[in-house]
């Protein structure tokens, strides 16, 4: 089954749930909502001729200028990516997956987006949605255990975001 076919299937099956198709990129990848997303990726794991059967990492790419005059030049408003890379062990196939989401919930500042968990798909996912809520600041719904990973239980903030500051000091210890 080729790639074309595979984007048929997703959407016939998920209609509104994929917003975008890129076959011709050096990683192939599917745009779906985030209401789609555990449904696409349930029938990614368990299509025949794919079998997604891992996923090898998720990044979250914060799309924010800090810079006014850069900001007023951009078509879009500040949001998160993240971006998950699919494999299958037996045909050796990759895919990526993409889900664009506010940069804080319901637009207001502190409160972290929601996305639903995929460690319920795929279990490495447990790793990687505590890596990304970590130094990103994403809520994955449904994270059989989602706390830090990197950072001390007490940090404040997510590094990865571009307003992040970097605190002067940690517990009475200087930056530099």
């Amino acid at each position: 089954m080729s790639e074309i076919a595979l984007v048929t299937q997703l959407k016939d099956k998920f209609g509104d749930g994929i917003v975008t198709v890129e076959l011709a990129a050096i990683d192939a990848w599917v745009e779906v909502t985030a209401s789609a997303l555990i449904d696409v990726c349930e029938f990614l794991r368990d299509v025949e001729d794919y079998h997604y059967d891992m996923c090898n990492c998720i990044t979250a790419i914060d799309y924010l200028h800090t810079d006014p005059k850069k900001a007023e030049k951009v078509d879009w408003a500040p949001h998160i990516e993240l971006v998950y890379h699919l494999s299958s062990i037996a045909t050796k196939k990759t895919l990526v997956i993409k889900v664009k989401i506010p940069r804080w919930k319901d637009e207001a500042a502190q409160q972290l987006p929601e996305i639903p968990s995929v460690a319920g798909v795929w279990t490495t996912a447990i790793w990687h949605e505590r890596e990304v809520y970590d130094l990103s600041g994403v809520n994955f719904i449904g994270h059989p255990e989602l706390k830090r990973i990197l950072c001390p239980d007490d940090w404040e903030g997510y590094p990865l975001r571009k307003d992040y500051e970097m605190p002067l000091e940690y517990h009475g210890m200087r930056g530099r």
